[in-house]
Formats: C-alpha cells, sequence, structure tokens
C-alpha cells in the first residue's frame, strides 16, 4: 500500500495526495465558536426605528435568537476549505463509477457558462431580448438528435431519471393517441434502477425481461412477454456489464412488430459516439445524459440534464415550449413555441437546467464530430486496458471484450476469505481512490462495476489497479485488514444502514 501511495504523493505534489487529506481531522462549526465573536458588519438598518412585527407576520417571527454559531470570518473560510480538502471530486482523482461516466469536466465549459450573456439571463424575460440562449438551445437540440439519430429532441427534462418518465410518458400518449392503452413495460434485468421507477410512476405494470447466460438480452424470454399489453421494451445499450447488444436489430423488430415501442436508456452513450447510432438500431426513444457523455459537473444530487431524443412518430407529442427557428428581415429568429395541441405538456418549469446546455454545446462544438468519436474510442480502450490487468485476481462473470465499462465479481474473495465487495470498496479509501460501482447490476453476485471514462491516463489507470490487485492479495493473505477499513479516512466505516434509517439531522 505504502508504495501505491507513495507514487500517488510524487505526481500529486499538494492537498489532492491521499496521504495529506486522508489523514485530517475537522471539528463541527460550533467548536470554534465563541461569544462576542463576529464575521460581519452592517453599515445600518434599512428601515430604521421600524420593528420587524411592524412588517413581518407574527408566524415568521422568532420566539428566541437562533443558535448560530459565533465564528469571524477567518475561521468560517478556514474551516470549509478544510472540509473541501477532505472531498473527494473528479479534479482530484479517478472517479470509477460504472455507469456514471464521472469524467473530467473542462474548464472552458465553465468559462462559456459564465459569459454575462448566459450567467445574468433571467427565466421570466422576454424572449426577444435572449436569442443568443434560444439559438443556443436550438443547435443543441439539431446536434443530439444528429449524434444519436433521432428525428427531434426536448432539452426540458432536469436528469435522466426525469428524462426516462419523460419519454416513457411521450410512448403512453403515442399509444392512446392510436386509441391503445397498453398497461404494461418490459424492463430487461440488467436495467438501471430508475427504468422500473419511472414506468411505474407513469403508471404501468413492470415485467422484468432476463439476460442469458452471455450476459445480453434473452430472445425467447423477450418473446414469451411480448403481448398486446406491452408499451415498450427498456434497454439500456451497451448494457451495464459494458456488453453492446449484438442482436439489437432483431429485439427492434420483435418489439415493433408487437406494436410495441423501443425505448433506450442513454446513460451509457459514452460508448457509442460517432460509432453507432440509436436511431439506426430502431430505437423510437432515447434519453441522454448531458452530465455524464457531455462532461458537465454532477454529483451530489445535481444539477443534471435529461435531454430526450425521439423518432418521427413521436415528434409531435413533446413537451412544449419547444424552440423553433424562422427566417426575419435581419435574419433567424428564434422563438418558443407553445402551440402543439398533441403535446404532453411541460415537463419542468422554464426551459430546462440551461447552465448544462451551455456547457455540453461548449463540449460538442470544441471536440466536433471526429472528436467526439475519439472519446468514445478511448473510453473503450480504458475500459479494457484496465480490466486486462484485472482478470484473473477477480473473477469475470461474462469474460468477453466490453466497451466503455466491465463488471467484476467479489465472489471468490467473499466464499474463500468472508471478504465483501463492500469491504472492497471501503478498503479502496485507503489507497486514495473512490469506490466503483458496487452490488450492481443485480445479475452478478458482489458486483465491482467499474467505468474510467477516457479522461483518464494510463499512469492513473495502473495505480487504481495496482490498488486493486494489492487489495485482492491483502484478502487473501490479511483479510481482516481488508474486512476493518477504512483506517486512514477522518472516519471509521459507518454503519451505512443505520445511517439511512436512523437519520439524525441537526435542524437550527
Amino acid at each position: 500500500m505504502s508504495a501505491i501511495l507513495d507514487k500517488q504523493h510524487t505526481r500529486q505534489r499538494d492537498s489532492s495526495s491521499p496521504s495529506h487529506s486522508i489523514t485530517m481531522k475537522e471539528k463541527l462549526i460550533f467548536d470554534f465558536s465563541a461569544s462576542g465573536r463576529k464575521g460581519y458588519s452592517f453599515s445600518g438598518k434599512d428601515m430604521p426605528g421600524a420593528a420587524p412585527g411592524s412588517f413581518l407576520p407574527s408566524k415568521f417571527l422568532r420566539k428566541e435568537p437562533a443558535m448560530l454559531p459565533e465564528v469571524p470570518e477567518s475561521e468560517v473560510v478556514r474551516h470549509f476549505i478544510r472540509l473541501s480538502n477532505m472531498n473527494y471530486h473528479v479534479d482530484k482523482n479517478m472517479y470509477p463509477l460504472g455507469s456514471c461516466t464521472m469524467k473530467y469536466n473542462p474548464k472552458i465549459n465553465d468559462y462559456t457558462c459564465d459569459l454575462p450573456g448566459f450567467s445574468a439571463l433571467h427565466p421570466l424575460q422576454p424572449e426577444e431580448t435572449a436569442g443568443g440562449a434560444l439559438q443556443l438551445m436550438y443547435e443543441l437540440s439539431l446536434m443530439l438528435a444528429e449524434i444519436a439519430g433521432m428525428k427531434a429532441v426536448t432539452l426540458q427534462p432536469a436528469a435522466g431519471a426525469h428524462g426516462e418518465l419523460t419519454g416513457i410518458l411521450l410512448i403512453k400518449k403515442y399509444h392512446e393517441s392510436r386509441g391503445s392503452k397498453r398497461s404494461t413495460l418490459l424492463v430487461v434485468d440488467s436495467a438501471h434502477g430508475t427504468n422500473p421507477a419511472s414506468a411505474a410512476l407513469a403508471g404501468y405494470r413492470i415485467v422484468s425481461v432476463k439476460s442469458n447466460e452471455i450476459g445480453r438480452t434473452d430472445l425467447q424470454d423477450l418473446e414469451a412477454k411480448l403481448d398486446g399489453e406491452v408499451a415498450a421494451l427498456m434497454l439500456t445499450n451497451p448494457n451495464t456489464i459494458g456488453l453492446f447488444e449484438k442482436e439489437i436489430v432483431r429485439i427492434s423488430e420483435m418489439v415493433h412488430r408487437n406494436g410495441s415501442l423501443l425505448y433506450m436508456d442513454g446513460a451509457n452513450m459514452n460508448a457509442l459516439l460517432g460509432i453507432a447510432r440509436p436511431g439506426d438500431m430502431g430505437f423510437d426513444v432515447v434519453h441522454y445524459n448531458l452530465h455524464k457523455t457531455f462532461s458537465a459537473p454532477h454529483g451530489g444530487g445535481g444539477p443534471g440534464s435529461g435531454p430526450v431524443g425521439v423518432s418521427e412518430k413521436l415528434v409531435e407529442f413533446l413537451p412544449v415550449p419547444v424552440v423553433e427557428k424562422t427566417e426575419g428581415a435581419d435574419g433567424p429568429v428564434y422563438r418558443l413555441v407553445s402551440d402543439r395541441p398533441e403535446s404532453i405538456g411541460r415537463m419542468m418549469n422554464f426551459y430546462g437546467n440551461f447552465a448544462v446546455l451551455v456547457r455540453a454545446y461548449t463540449y460538442i462544438r470544441m471536440l466536433g464530430a471526429e472528436g467526439l468519436k475519439r472519446v468514445s474510442e478511448n473510453a473503450i480502450i480504458n475500459a479494457n486496458y484496465l480490466l486486462s490487468r484485472l482478470t484473473g485476481a477477480y473473477e469475470l462473470p461474462f469474460p468477453k471484450q466490453v466497451l466503455h465499462e466491465f463488471c467484476l465479481s467479489g465472489d471468490r474473495q467473499k466464499k474463500s476469505h468472508g471478504v465483501k465487495t463492500l469491504d472492497i470498496a471501503k478498503r479502496l479509501l485507503d489507497y486514495g481512490f473512490h469506490a466503483p460501482t458496487i452490488y450492481f447490476p443485480l445479475i452478478v453476485s458482489e458486483a465491482l462495476m467499474i467505468e474510467p471514462t477516457e479522461t483518464e491516463s494510463r499512469e492513473t489507470l495502473d495505480l487504481f489497479a495496482d490498488a486493486l490487485l494489492q487489495i485482492a492479495d491483502e484478502a487473501e493473505k490479511s483479510p481482516e485488514t481488508v474486512k476493518g477499513a477504512p483506517v486512514t479516512t477522518p472516519v471509521s466505516r459507518l454503519d451505512e444502514a443505520m445511517a439511512s434509517r436512523q437519520l439524525n439531522i441537526c435542524c437550527i
């Protein structure tokens, strides 16, 4: 372990070094408090002589002063800087969460997002004063449609799951417009958990389709479950094991022959850019994760963006308003149009998470078509290189060449040494790495799902592989070391189940 941390420290001679950040301790802000200390100074009352009760309803007035810490500005700043140094993020080190595409976020994206013409916009200002923003949205929707081979795209959904719900409501509207009220949605058993949740939220009954022995959709099981009640099949391609559905054209034919539609969860789009398009495979709906594939920062609950692309048959049902382009006397005019009687309506107040749209637009324009293709090619190369280093130390449930991510199993470590996947994930923290996705997909026992993305160097991949190989060796020779991890973090292993069930939040 020390050798790996030494390599990390040599490469990162600042607070991002794991050997620096993981040993820090920090008190609560209240522990720095002392009576009479202040970090603020008011210039005077805006309403001299007016008591709060004279202009505020009594129900909003405190009966006693808030229990706030009394801390000078310098201590407040230092406290939160120290906390931020403990945090883990893509600017510090590799973030190998499978199906999350935690790639490095280019800082040029933030620069364009902060341009006054974008950052100072207000969603209620007249649309004729926001032509540049509307043009960006219009052009982004065209680029996304081209990338995925779809007819049109809505930018409204605020996240991937929100995009799923939007796409499913479009499917529902399509069937209703044809006088059919189908009740069932098929979801492959390797799907992200949001797929069945979104379908259930839209009112559908969920039926699971099995994966076969090679990790892809079982066509016999699919055929048996396609009936007159099936509205659509939800599929991720490549799937969460990192395998491309080689029978996707046949799947599309089966689904459409049944009068159903085909939905693609676009969480793994990072493997397809410039290589293959969902529309060409026969998908009717696809949602994109701009915060994954197109490099907007994400994590910690947001912000996200989950645009939805559709085939010709679903265009009329897209959410309103849509941005349309017309030719005016002085050039192109971009406007918001809501007069679309077949639309499913609004899916979000205003027009989506605009700042994320700006970042994605910047990313696509900076890379261009050839650059986007190289993104996917390098993501696939990185995943297969990392897999080649780890094969043998961990079980590989489906021994095939993968695309952008792969799934290992910790079954051997658990059965032979009592070391669970959770233990391996916790031990990785001691080596300065965030853990990969664990216990997902559900079809893999003791799963470790790893997605390195295209932005990691070979040196970083080697350090990560060395750490996992060392942990596999520890599991065999010193299992208690792994089961007791982490030992170098500010706090030891938490009882996560208790934390979820007995939430303790101090409210002032």
